[in-house]
């Protein structure tokens, strides 16, 4: 039993380090830095609403509606990054007659920061892409593609590194294996290369010399293939990573209610997430940063897009 002097010592002790650890607390709490992440993939051209014909999509989507739930968020946040993961084109007649034009304007005068190209971007061929570029006001993304020689040699970069305050965000991106999906003479030469090892070299250099404090990676690989569970899809890019927090995916169209959690070869956690198909719905990603370049998902959300959605 303790005398009463040693208990009031112990008490004294006890509730010294209590406020010690509530002023630590206080003091993380004031130096976190926030970052909102908002994504979109496999929009495919559909820049107007689905019609009010009575299917279960009718009045979701359209340009307009993502345009101003994008800028009521920015005027609400300070810090926002807005990404797409690829098939930007094919799928309504505004691909079939001007081949991609108005879907990069319509991105650009959404103050997209990135994106990253799918299989259904070449299909008026690489060099429309290239070409329909010249109306971007944001990069593309890709570091597993070999562009050399081709029209897109100088319209794409392999990584870029957003500054948002005081944070340093690297964000890549990775292409599908073309072969079976896009046509020989719509690929412009374009060589695939492995998407893992290309994901990871890009990863260390982003951490360790760019010094970012997180790493993002724009994948059109699909998030995963019961079918044919050996192909290289999101859920085992990110088991096989290094390096990499968040991969945002696209191409198989995944309606996620919230991120997957993977472990990666280090042990750490990668996150998942994918936002369906034709702009019916934004994702997004609200991170707390602290210090040491901690990071932690503080809300996840995927916000549909409809007139007066907010």
């Amino acid at each position: 039993m303790l005398s009463r002097k040693q208990f009031i010592k112990q008490s004294a002790f006890t509730a010294g380090a209590l406020l010690t650890s509530q002023w630590a607390l206080s003091e993380t709490e004031a130096t976190a830095k926030r970052l909102v992440i908002l994504h979109t993939n496999d929009v495919h051209s559909r820049l107007d609403p689905f019609p009010m014909d009575g299917s279960r999509n009718q009045g979701l989507g359209g340009v307009a509606a993502r345009a101003q739930l994008i800028a009521d968020i920015r005027a609400k946040e300070e810090h926002v990054l807005l990404l797409d993961a690829g098939d930007i084109f094919q799928g309504t007649p505004y691909f079939n007659l001007y081949k991609g034009e108005p879907e990069i304007k319509a991105m650009s005068k959404m103050g997209y920061d990135a994106c990253t190209m799918g299989n259904h971007d070449f299909d008026a061929g690489l060099e429309n892409f290239a070409t329909q570029l010249n109306h971007a006001s944001f990069p593309v993304l890709l570091c597993n593609y070999d562009f050399n020689g081709t029209a897109m040699e100088s319209k794409y970069v392999p990584y870029k590194v957003f500054k948002k305050g005081k944070l340093k965000i690297g964000v890549t991106g990775v292409g599908i294996e073309m072969n079976g999906l896009v046509p020989d003479n719509l690929t412009g030469g374009t060589k695939y290369l492995n998407p893992t090892e290309r994901l990871n070299e890009t990863a260390e250099l982003l951490r360790k010399q760019k010094d970012c404090d997180m790493v993002i990676c724009l994948s059109h690989l699909g998030y995963q293939y019961k079918e044919n569970p050996n192909k290289v899809c999101d859920t085992i890019l990110a088991k096989e990573s290094e390096g990499v927090d968040l991969i945002i995916g696209g191409h198989t169209h995944t309606f996620m209610n919230e991120p997957l959690v993977v472990k990666n070869r280090n042990g750490s956690d990668v996150l998942i997430n994918q936002a369906g198909w034709a702009g019916i719905n934004l994702g997004r990603l609200d991170f707390e940063f602290l210090p040491g370049k901690r990071k932690n998902l503080s809300k996840s959300h995927t916000l549909v897009v409809r007139k007066n959605s907010l």
